[in-house]
């Protein structure tokens, strides 16, 4: 079987777990690595037994693909340098840190007949992905993303850190025109947003409520769909979802999933069952999932998971948020 010859850009915490991955991937060929930290890049290739590479050009002749792991405002630069060498890319999220820079990757890539993969890896998550094949027409969403301070990460607002992966997912979800966004944040700790709350109001009046915090005593990745005759629960950090029904007995219903009748409701030929479902995936690792669905992407000349677009779409909606919080209120 083809492996892809696949190169890492930046191994910093998350850049050495796409190598990990990488390394031990039966669908990759790892061909090395390149950190402008050469020390920390030298104890990462002898860690998972691949070389580091001296300067990023030397590194780009030698892969048909990259795997882009640096910080944002350097994700413009590394991708443009390596789709000018024909490298397809995956872009860790945000895509970039501008929309204009976003828009002329996507079209360097389109150009060239490049794949450009964005990593909004919540994407991939069991809780996520066991809901394929339920029609989610989810009219209100609530979304709590809260984690636990850590350093590592507040360069940045906490909408370009964590909300913007419920972003991702709320503009996936909800297949309709953004009308509105109404949005307020604090500093905290950081010299950036460290909690933030957003609406966003859709053309077809679907409404999302998220809230993102960086500062909070206990973690959690919860969204909650409400739509008609029907409430689901998706947790990215239990990595399960639920799903509240009123069904007829003859309602379809997923094919592996526990199903428990918890009661009825109203009498005769408008008698309904309340049902919860809960559906199964398989425990994956999403990273993993992530990068070798770029690779079969690449092999099989077929569309990547999260395009170049739907990161362009989650980066405006993130960015109207920052200018928003900043705006002065009248």
């Amino acid at each position: 079987m083809k492996r892809t010859s696949l190169g890492i850009i930046g191994v910093g915490h998350l850049g050495e777990i796409h190598t990990k991955i990488a390394a031990q991937s039966q669908q990759i060929d790892l061909i090395g690595i390149y950190d402008i930290d050469q020390e920390r890049g030298q104890v990462v290739a002898e860690k998972y037994k691949t070389h580091l590479f001296p300067d990023l050009e030397t590194l780009l002749k030698k892969v048909e693909a990259v795997s882009i792991v640096v910080p944002t405002e350097n994700h413009y630069k590394t991708a443009s340098t390596s789709l000018e060498h024909g490298c397809h890319l995956f872009i860790e999220k945000p895509i970039t840190a501008k929309t204009q820079e976003a828009k002329s990757l996507i079209k360097m890539a389109k150009e060239n007949q490049l794949k450009l993969q964005v990593g909004h890896i919540e994407r991939f998550n069991p809780a996520f992905l066991s809901l394929q094949g339920y029609s989610l027409q989810p009219l209100f969403i609530e979304s709590h993303r809260l984690s636990q301070f850590n350093p590592r990460g507040t360069d940045v607002s906490v909408i370009l850190d964590l909300m913007i992966h419920d972003i991702d997912i709320v503009l996936n979800l909800i297949q309709s025109p953004l009308e509105s966004i109404q949005a307020c944040g604090v500093s905290v700790v950081s010299n950036s947003e460290d909690i933030a709350n957003v609406r966003l109001s859709f053309a077809n009046q679907a409404v999302a409520n998220l809230t993102t915090s960086r500062i909070s005593a206990k973690s959690m990745r919860k969204i909650r769909l409400f739509q008609r005759h029907a409430y689901v629960t998706i947790d990215f950090l239990q990595r399960e979802s639920e799903i509240m029904t009123l069904q007829n007995e003859s309602d379809w219903s997923f094919e592996n999933t526990q199903r428990i009748q918890m009661s009825t409701i109203g009498v005769g030929e408008y008698q309904k069952n309340l049902i919860l479902e809960k559906p199964h995936h398989k425990d994956i690792n999403s990273l993993q999932t992530e990068l070798e669905g770029f690779v079969q992407a690449i092999e099989n000349n077929s569309p990547v998971m999260v395009s170049g677009e739907e990161g362009l779409r989650a980066l405006e909606v993130a960015l109207i948020i920052l200018d928003q919080i900043k705006r002065p209120q009248d």
